[in-house]
């Protein structure tokens, strides 16, 4: 499918028309959002533009495909997580979540592999079901931890404790310079939670 005619490494461009027809440049065929999950579970990378307006519609489109998967039994997305997703918007870490998860789910990938390679070299396989279950629980224990670790994230987690007001002394402190130091804060927990559990 995607790879007939791209390139290694490529980016596909992907358009969609007023028909609400996918077609992928790549095979000059028609696609569907099924077919382009399955591009992203292989690792090709395409983005999506409106045919006559040439708008990208990458994000609608993935957003779309998470939809599919989620509504069709394939649930992956906890309701609480999306529950505080939602409250995101619009507020004031909208700016940092993104970068934020995009972090975490780098590290979570980094963790599966690191786990995945261990597993081939000791047993000369791949972990069974049942073990990788157990580190998905494990990754999002430390996910939901290290959302506790920042105060605008901890507000929505259930059963976190409220953050401790700041004494009116407390000399003002950038706000940016605050976050990046929280973020590499939480960076250094998540890697020795991770390293020695």
């Amino acid at each position: 499918m995607a790879d007939k005619k791209a390139v290694e490494g490529e980016t596909i461009v992907i358009k969609k028309y007023a028909n609400r027809r996918l077609y992928n440049t790549a095979t000059s065929a028609y696609v569907t959002l099924e077919d382009l999950a399955k591009m992203v579970r292989e690792g090709h990378d395409f983005v999506v533009y409106d045919a006559k307006t040439n708008d990208d519609l990458t994000r609608q489109i993935l957003t779309q495909i998470i939809f599919e998967e989620e509504s069709r039994g394939e649930a992956l997305l906890p309701v609480q997580f999306l529950r505080q997703l939602i409250g995101f918007y619009g507020g004031q870490m909208q700016g940092v979540l993104p970068s934020y998860l995009e972090m975490s789910l780098d590290s979570f990938s980094r963790q599966q592999e690191q786990m995945r390679g261990q597993f081939s070299k000791a047993f000369g396989a791949a972990p069974g079901a049942g073990i990788l279950d157990e580190a998905v629980k494990r990754n999002m224990a430390l996910f939901t931890e290290a959302m506790k670790m920042w105060p605008g994230f901890g507000a929505l987690t259930p059963g976190a404790r409220p953050a401790a007001p700041v004494p009116p002394e407390t000399p003002a402190v950038d706000p940016l310079a605050e976050m990046r130091r929280q973020m590499e804060e939480m960076r250094g927990q998540i890697d020795k939670l991770s390293k020695g559990g």
